[in-house]
């Protein structure tokens, strides 16, 4: 870990923290062996044969989500721009309730292992199947490459390793333990890893938060106090307008970001994926109950470390760290606790990212092997066998990938791809699971212009926009052809995603299978035959 010093005290010590994670790393991929050693269908494989409880898959989701942008990056944001900080921990947590209410009770009913499956019930299956794995793929490409490239950066900021190739060799170690726990797990390997990562994680986070509130008498309003005190922005870090609503562009930025939040996660396929992991619609819906509980504490906590940081830190030294914002969280745990608890930060982190990029590994590999290869190559008539083993082979190449990827993108703005990925599954995956589980009408047609125009006018959109050039922090500094004034397209894509699929249903042939669509629903609102 990079030399942090606690107003020049202790410093932090790459043994310890190296020491840790192997430790972690070491009983997670014993766990994943053991799980994984019955892996022996596609249902294993893919869903871990539907054997967790409702429980057990809740915390499983809360660990699949939580990624090191929730961890290091809220906390950073609460640390330096205070209320502005918080919303994103907001949107998250909302978002869940439109999973609850509308998606995975009928997900669960409707389909069997991906969301290629629900999409594509009663329409015409091959150009379907191809559209939501395209969408699936570059959903997991952008998500991935952001915790990959993180990787590189949680790196400079916690082993002290500042070159390029040493950065590269521990992004590439980090994807072949990602790989790994793929390969030789599966679903129910990677699920264990999930609940393991999100028990260390929230355990973590909340004896932070409460040394935090007895730090200061066991009164929030005091943690408050120290932080306006020593907040550049005084009384205004618990006021809004700390990073957001400077003016009419930000504000619709603000506005754009949190729709893409908020309707985002209930279209992410690595999560959609995880309620086929329970044998029923009523452990699915136990599931997202779990999983918010779980987020609410995760996020109040959250809360109490960002202003703790504030406080204890100040945002100048978050600020000159190496990671910016991003150090918050490793910078309290050093100030608070020494070089031990900065590697056990270290290690959840590390912990972290494995964790969600091994989620996000298996989806990708699940919709090419599930819906591209069994489904269009060989039209449904593919041997269980043959599917796994294309599965492990495309968990292979896409790790390959995003091993590439991370080193490419290390030290690159990549804080929009997070973004960029909640805004392009809403963009293409929301409209038509909600058309397709609530719309007769709906075909094949619209299903197509849906997802299609909703990810390239997404993509169109951030390629055009201040992300991309024309602003001080863009990927090209040199040039300026953004057009786009929005640096999240979340705003204009969804909306036109809903319209292209409205539209397309319109004019499409053929017209709605009736039969299909009485027989989903009935089973999407009773589970028969699920």
């Amino acid at each position: 870990m990079t030399a942090l010093a606690a107003g020049g005290a202790s410093v932090s010590d790459p043994i310890i923290n190296t020491v840790v994670f192997a430790l972690f790393v070491a009983i997670t991929l014993f766990i994943v062996y053991r799980a994984g050693a019955r892996n022996s269908s596609t249902a294993d494989y893919y869903a871990a044969g539907s054997a967790f409880t409702g429980r057990q898959n809740g915390i499983a989701l809360s660990g699949d989500f939580l990624s090191a942008a929730s961890f290091l990056g809220i906390a950073g944001a609460i640390a330096v721009h205070g209320y502005d900080g918080f919303l994103y921990s907001i949107g998250f947590l909302v978002a869940w309730l439109v999973d609850l209410l509308l998606i995975a009770e009928l997900l669960r009913n409707t389909g069997r292992f991906t969301m290629g499956d629900v999409i594509s019930f009663r329409m015409n299956q091959r150009p379907v199947r191809a559209a939501a794995a395209t969408s699936t793929l570059v959903i997991s490409l952008f998500y991935m490459l952001a915790q990959m490239a993180g990787a590189g950066g949680l790196v400079a900021l916690l082993l002290n390793i500042h070159t390029r190739l040493g950065q590269a060799l521990v992004i590439g170690v980090v994807g072949l333990v990602m790989v790994l726990y793929v390969l030789v797990g599966g679903m129910k390997g990677t699920t264990w890893v999930q609940i393991v990562k999100a028990g260390v994680l929230m355990l973590a986070v909340v004896l932070i938060a409460v040394f935090l509130i007895g730090k200061y008498g066991f009164s929030f309003s005091n943690l408050l106090s120290a932080a306006t005190e020593k907040s550049p922005l005084g009384e205004h870090l618990l006021e809004p307008g700390g990073s957001y609503g400077k003016d009419d562009t930000t504000k619709l930025d603000f506005v754009s970001l949190a729709l893409a939040l908020v309707l985002g996660l209930s279209s992410l396929p690595h999560l959609l994926m995880r309620f086929y992991t329970v044998p029923n619609s009523m452990e699915a819906r136990r599931s997202v109950v779990w999983a918010t509980v779980c987020m609410l504490i995760f996020y109040l906590c959250t809360l109490v470390i960002g202003f703790g940081a504030a406080a204890l830190v100040g945002s100048d030294e978050i600020k000159s760290a190496p990671g910016g914002e991003n150090s918050a969280a490793p910078l309290l745990a050093l100030h608070i606790g020494g070089t031990l608890l900065l590697g056990v930060i270290a290690a959840v982190a590390f912990a972290t990212i494995l964790a969600v990029v091994a989620g996000l590994t298996i989806t990708a590999s699940a919709s090419f092997a599930h819906d591209v290869y069994a489904n269009i190559f060989k039209r449904g008539k593919a041997e269980p066998e043959d599917e796994v083993r294309v599965a492990r082979l495309t968990a292979v190449v896409v790790g390959a990938l995003a091993i590439v990827g991370g080193v490419l993108a290390n030290g690159q703005n990549v804080a929009f791809l997070v973004a960029l990925a909640f805004a392009v599954a809403a963009s293409t995956n929301l409209s038509t699971l909600l058309y397709s589980l609530f719309w007769k009408r709906f075909n094949t047609t619209g299903t197509l212009w849906g997802m299609y125009g909703g990810l390239i006018a997404c993509l169109v959109l951030v390629l055009f926009s201040p992300v991309v050039s024309g602003a001080p922090d863009s990927i090209l500094k040199s040039v300026d052809f953004a057009w786009f004034p929005l640096k999240n397209p979340g705003l204009a894509s969804i909306p036109f995603s809903f319209l292209c699929g409205f539209v397309g249903t319109l004019v499409g042939r053929p017209k709605a299978d009736a039969e299909k669509q009485a027989e989903m629903e009935v089973r999407s609102m009773t589970g028969i035959g699920s």
